[in-house]
């Protein structure tokens, strides 16, 4: 042994979150205590030019990076604009149209007008004869060479990758993967997925659309964790690279490559994980959180200290998947969605976003139509001349000609009446998505805190509050990067489900706890194989369960150790579908659907007090200037104060603007903003 010390370890960690506008970073250095934040444009088409500008904002040498975690929206843009790769399906003879037929839905619910394009065309859409029955026997077997020509024939058509999803193959997936096999000898790429590898799970569309869409980004996800891997190995980086999943946990590269349809809501998911764990280190366990970025308004509820989680979700219409997800209610408005008036002359905002490039009409790169930013800018909200994320001065000038051209003029009214219209909708909108989460299901919005994140998220926050009656708003210390945050302190999650539809009556536990145990060895296997350290581990297992003749489930959890009986499992049915619908129907038999088990590592706990403002600030020093701020059709006189220099205590009356590099809160008038021992801003009415 030499007797030359080895060098330290690398320490540094970093979560990114690519958005449609800014990529957002977040350094935690848990040895020295302390943390940073850097916020840089996004670059499109190529996301991982502006991945390495924010790490190298805060981490010129990319050596020093142990670990980084990306959440990542790459998944979720190439669902959202049909950019996938061109995609094959192989399927049982008579059901090549399960995709397009899904479940009788349309895209208006009133009327007989809207269209459906699948993401995979009736033309690489192919058959061949096999078919297993229900009960897992198999009827017709596999011909591998008619595969083995439909294959051939996906590839003269242009197919990048290919799906097979046979029907009842969650019940026996003999045939299915005998058909795997036989593409993957002679496919050109690893791109080929059998529907049970990805969802061995029953009802065939749900399955054959989970798998297909994850054919459908395979070859778009690996490219760009490819090119991603590249710049960060130039860059002479050499620790390890986490992706967020859906489910709020993250993953590895090799199983996200294998796995990307597990990404589809990455980086909204992660800034959820982040806020509930803020808001319960400030004693608030109840929060809707609001993540309003350049293109989209996200929100999500967290309930008693944890965030719901979706057994599916669709992105966009008829893009279904199944697969757990944290559950989050996504609009197409933020600070980058576009306004204009209709041919009925109507105002409407977004879905279209102006995005980075060009970006809105304020930043001088060639964007001529007015947006949410725009109209903020001309208000006096932001500051022109320190905008958030490394900008150069805002035109204010640019934003108000855009807005009288294509708002104003049309509707004839003033210039700043319609920048207040323009977020007056925009709010209406906001308000109406945190109203779906809350009380369309039950809440009532005067329990729960609203905690606004993303780079816009704490300029609409008093707006949103006051409009939808939530009882206040927790804005966190650094709002523009808390999804970047949520990368950081994500722990590893892996998800497995497998169908038994069986009678409770007529189940076998010995199996069941088999089953259970495989699973549990399978995620185990997967954290051994992540080069992560944990502090601990959690195994949940849950049934999917309904009593016969329903449709819907209700999911039953089963305390990890516990013996798996059937006397077990009933009393836990009762207590879920008690509290599901306030009763039981105990003369009806019960059905076990599905066995889910998620096991995950638990990552060591981020210390909110890191990121808690420093002893000696005072309110006087905070105070930068006064400026003229337009709220309520009339100009006031608002405080301008640095925000990360404001002390634990602080009370401050609306109207205000706290400013800080990643985001801007504006205090409207008639309220108040204090601050906690966190750093974090409370809003209250006055």
């Amino acid at each position: 042994m030499s007797g030359t010390a080895a060098p330290a370890p690398p320490w540094l960690i970093a979560g990114v979150d690519v958005g449609g506008t800014f990529t957002d970073v977040f350094f935690l250095d848990e040895a020295a205590g302390r943390a940073g934040v850097a916020k840089v444009p996004s670059t499109r088409p190529d996301q991982s030019a502006g991945f390495l500008a924010g790490l190298r904002a805060g981490a010129p040498e990319l050596a020093a990076l142990a670990t980084v975690v990306h959440g990542t929206t790459v998944g979720t843009n190439a669902l959202l604009e049909r950019k996938g790769a061109r995609t094959g399906f192989i399927t049982t003879e008579g059901f090549r149209d399960v995709l397009e037929m899904r479940r009788r839905d349309r895209p208006a619910t009133w009327g007989l007008r809207g269209n459906f394009d699948p993401p995979v065309p009736r033309d690489l859409r192919l058959e061949v004869p096999e078919r297993t029955l229900a009960d897992g026997s198999i009827r017709v077997a596999i011909d591998p060479d008619a595969v083995r020509r439909a294959a051939r024939t996906l590839l003269e058509r242009g197919a990048q990758s290919v799906c097979i999803a046979f029907i009842n193959s969650y019940a026996n997936p003999a045939n299915e993967l005998r058909a795997a096999a036989a593409v993957r000898a002679l496919w050109p790429n690893p791109y080929v997925v059998a529907s049970a590898e990805i969802l061995p799970e029953m009802r065939e569309f749900e399955r054959a659309s989970t798998a297909s869409l994850n054919a459908y980004l395979q070859p778009v996800v690996a490219h760009y964790l490819g090119r991603l891997e590249q710049a960060l190995a130039a860059g002479r980086f050499a620790g390890e690279v986490l992706i967020v999943q859906s489910n709020g946990g993250v993953m590895d590269l090799a199983a996200a490559r294998a796995l990307p349809i597990r990404t589809a809501l990455s980086g909204p998911a992660a800034g959820v994980i982040a806020a509930a764990a803020i808001a319960s280190s400030a004693g608030h366990a109840n929060v809707i959180t609001g993540d309003i970025g350049g293109t989209s308004f996200d929100v999500a509820l967290v309930s008693g200290g944890r965030a719901a989680l979706a057994a599916e979700a669709s992105i966009g219409f008829g893009l279904v998947i199944r697969s757990p997800m944290v559950e989050i209610t996504t609009i197409g408005a933020g600070g980058g969605s576009i306004a204009g008036v209709d041919r009925a002359g109507l105002l409407h905002v977004g879905p279209e976003s102006a995005g980075s490039d060009p970006g809105p009409a304020c930043y001088g790169q060639g964007g001529a139509r007015p947006t949410v930013t725009d109209a903020n800018v001309l208000l006096g909200r932001i500051d022109a001349e320190r905008p958030i994320g490394a900008l150069a001065a805002l035109d204010v000038a640019a934003a108000g000609r855009a807005i009288g051209e294509h708002v104003a003029g049309p509707l004839g009214i003033d210039v700043l009446d319609a920048a207040e219209a323009i977020l007056r909708v925009a709010n209406a909108r906001m308000a109406g998505a945190i109203r779906l989460v809350s009380i369309e299901r039950g809440h009532d919005p005067k329990r729960f805190a609203l905690m606004p994140f993303g780079g816009a998220g704490a300029l609409h926050a008093g707006a949103l509050m006051l409009e939808t009656g939530l009882a206040r708003a927790l804005v966190p210390r650094y709002p523009g990067v808390t999804s970047a945050l949520g990368c950081v302190i994500a722990d590893m999650r892996h998800d497995f489900v497998l169908t038994l539809n069986r009678p409770l009556d007529g189940l076998d536990e010995a199996m069941l706890a088999a089953e259970a145990a495989r699973m549990a060895g399978r995620g185990a296997a997967l954290l051994d194989r992540a080069r992560v350290r944990f502090e601990g581990r959690a195994i949940e297992l849950l049934l999917d369960m309904s009593y016969v003749g329903q449709t819907h489930t209700v999911a039953v959890p089963l305390a990890e150790g516990s013996a798996i009986g059937r006397a077990a499992i009933r009393a836990a049915f009762d207590a879920a579908y008690q509290g599901a619908f306030g009763r039981t129907l105990s003369a009806v038999p019960v059905r076990v659907l599905n066995l889910r088990v998620a096991v995950t590592g638990r990552r060591p706990r981020f210390d909110p007090m890191l990121l808690a403002p420093g002893a000696g600030l005072t309110v006087g020093a905070a105070r930068r200037t006064a400026r003229r701020v337009r709220a309520g059709g009339a100009w006031h006189q608002a405080e301008v104060y640095d925000r990360l220099l404001l002390p634990p205590g602080a009370r401050i009356l609306g109207p205000a603007v706290l400013e800080q590099p990643d985001t801007t809160i504006f205090v409207d008038p008639g309220l108040a903003a204090s601050t906690d021992r966190l750093g974090n801003v409370l809003l209250e009415r006055a």
